[in-house]
């Protein structure tokens, strides 16, 4: 087990409460890479998964990790991929089962599982909710056959619904994903997708603009994708028709009914902690006078060879004092509420007065607006959320 002394010794910080706590999971195998994705994924050879030697190395892994979350509620979990639900639903029953043993959840812990419309079976998802999971997240990104195989999806559009359905009658709550300013996508076919999505009546819905991630396939062979006018079209449309379904948009990509947000991705944004478990998984943790971001051995049998010999960690630092104020600003800027000072100050052990000459030039440049306590960004702030960012990076 780690040794939490090492941890807790003198700081440069002094903050006053630990932050909320979430756990992520990763299970990195998918059927088939899709072009644009730079997660740590990995096509599952011939369909096959090691899936109790995994479950083992991420029993094994979070051992390792008690130490150092040892008595804190974990409020979320959410396992994320890869395909998640390719694993069977005994062996989430199981993973669930081995982490509710070991760690103190709330009674309310929102438990999210990312599921492919391409492994869906019928029942599958009740299997799922029955072993635990709460909410499930639908990576569904297009109702349009060719825009799915453009993207190299493994499911078509028939698939996509009949996922969506069964998501809607076994869960309370559920996110489905969706991607815009796709290859030869126009803005009437952005539109029959967005009005696809709400007909399926979804409690939260993700959108991301497809964007070309370096190290992979698309960098290497880009597709023609809309000029950034139609891009900027579409969102404005997928805000209108979203809010008009009655789902508010309260993040940059993010839409929810009342009641629907998601509360993981949520203490992301707010620099709340996270342990990540899993290959490549990385996590936050705080302390009382500093806080730590690890990563985890990427490649999945490394993975497993060293969670299963006690070594689960790749790589480990302290975030340095003069890196907190970007880092906190970079996630709490996505949230339309923006974020209020006395957070910045809780969960940095910053005072304010660091973020006073950003603020002063993002208010300036329009990109924000303030009261005596909260920060949100202003509607162009949202529009030009990189350059707002950028106004806060260490000098």
């Amino acid at each position: 087990m780690t040794d939490v002394q090492h941890y807790l010794r003198p700081g440069t910080l002094q903050l006053p409460a630990l932050p909320p706590l979430s756990v992520y999971v990763h299970l990195p195998w998918c059927l088939r890479k899709c072009p644009y994705c730079d997660f740590n994924s990995h096509e599952a050879s011939s369909g096959e998964l090691p899936e109790q030697r995994y479950l083992d190395a991420l029993v094994a892994d979070l051992e390792q990790a008690l130490p150092l979350v040892w008595g804190r509620t974990v409020h979320s979990i959410f396992i994320g991929g890869g395909t998640p639900s390719l694993f069977s639903p005994a062996g989430i029953d199981r993973l669930l089962g081995d982490m509710r043993a070991r760690l103190k959840l709330d009674a309310e812990c929102e438990i999210t599982l990312e599921a492919n419309p391409g492994t869906f079976e019928k029942d599958r998802f009740k299997a799922f909710r029955a072993a635990g999971v709460t909410r499930l997240s639908v990576g569904v990104q297009s109702f349009n056959d060719a825009h799915l195989r453009a993207l190299g999806r493994v499911h078509d559009r028939a698939q996509a619904i009949a996922a969506c359905e069964e998501a809607q009658l076994a869960f309370d709550t559920f996110n489905l994903d969706l991607m815009y300013a796709l290859p030869g996508q126009s803005l009437a076919q952005l539109e029959a997708d967005v009005t696809q999505a709400m007909a399926l009546l979804p409690p939260h819905l993700s959108i991301y603009h497809l964007t070309l991630e370096p190290n992979t396939y698309f960098a290497k062979f880009p597709p023609q994708l809309p000029p950034e006018d139609t891009a900027y079209a579409m969102l404005d449309r997928i805000t209108e028709m979203t809010e008009a379904a009655g789902l508010a948009r309260y993040e940059v990509s993010a839409y929810a009914k009342p009641g629907h947000r998601c509360w993981h991705n949520l203490n992301y944004w707010q620099f709340g902690d996270y342990l990540g478990l899993g290959a490549g998984a990385h996590g936050k943790l705080s302390f009382p006078h500093r806080v730590v971001r690890q990563v985890r051995w990427r490649e999945p049998k490394l993975y497993m060879d060293k969670a299963l010999s006690g070594t689960p960690v790749a790589q480990e630092h302290e975030v340095a004092r003069a890196d907190l104020p970007f880092e906190f600003v970079m996630n709490a800027l996505r949230l339309k509420e923006g974020f209020s000072l006395r957070d910045f100050s809780d969960r940095t052990g910053l005072p304010p007065t660091v973020l006073q000459q950003g603020l002063a030039d993002a208010e300036s440049k329009g990109l924000v607006e303030r009261t005596l306590d909260r920060v949100r960004p202003t509607v162009r702030g949202f529009d030009f959320l990189s350059d707002l960012q950028a106004l806060f990076l260490p000098g």
